[in-house]
């Protein structure tokens, strides 16, 4: 490398940046409404705020714990009873609502476990494997072939249909 180097085409930064200090007699009007703005608007917002909060905090209420309770079904109803009629229809929707979240649940941790374990899923996630294969029957065997507007009565004319089609082969079984 050359001793007499072209300096003037390689400047070198400067190893401090001076910086200005700007001092007047007249007050900066943007920290005067900042600190306007705290006192008169933020601060009691934030008062408010922490003071709801306190409150909340004293008496938790957790909307996805609430507990419905149990109406009769369709099938203890009596003829004419139309309110039954209405409690039972939304207690069996609230009913197949939850056992469609459950089947998705176990859906999705027997993905997981497919995931995590890869080539030996087969043997690994067995558990999980027949757990779903149980859920799964378990949903069809009450919900299936219903479609979309399926709804309590036809449910429970499914369930003794079914019914008495078990009993139909377990007579013809034993004779």
């Amino acid at each position: 490398m050359p001793e007499d180097s072209d300096w003037e085409a390689y400047k070198v930064p400067p190893t401090r940046t001076p910086v200005s200090e700007r001092t007047t007699s007249v007050p900066n009007p943007v920290t005067f409404f900042q600190t306007v703005f705290n006192y008169v608007v933020d601060a009691p917002v934030t008062f408010v705020r922490e003071w709801v909060e306190r409150q909340q905090a004293k008496n938790k209420y957790y909307y996805y714990h609430q507990k419905f309770r149990r109406v009769p079904d369709v099938s203890e109803c009596l003829e004419g009873d139309y309110l039954c009629f209405f409690e039972a229809e939304a207690q069996w929707r609230r009913d197949r609502m939850v056992d469609q979240e459950i089947v998705e649940i176990v859906r999705e941790r027997l993905g997981a476990c497919k995931q995590r374990e890869g080539p030996n899923q087969f043997q690994n996630c067995a558990k999980e494997m027949e757990l779903l294969a149980q859920v799964t029957k378990a949903y069809q065997d009450r919900y299936g072939d219903l479609g979309v507007h399926g709804n309590a009565r036809t449910c429970l004319m499914k369930q003794k249909h079914r019914m008495i089609e078990e009993r139909k082969a377990q007579a013809n079984a034993s004779q």
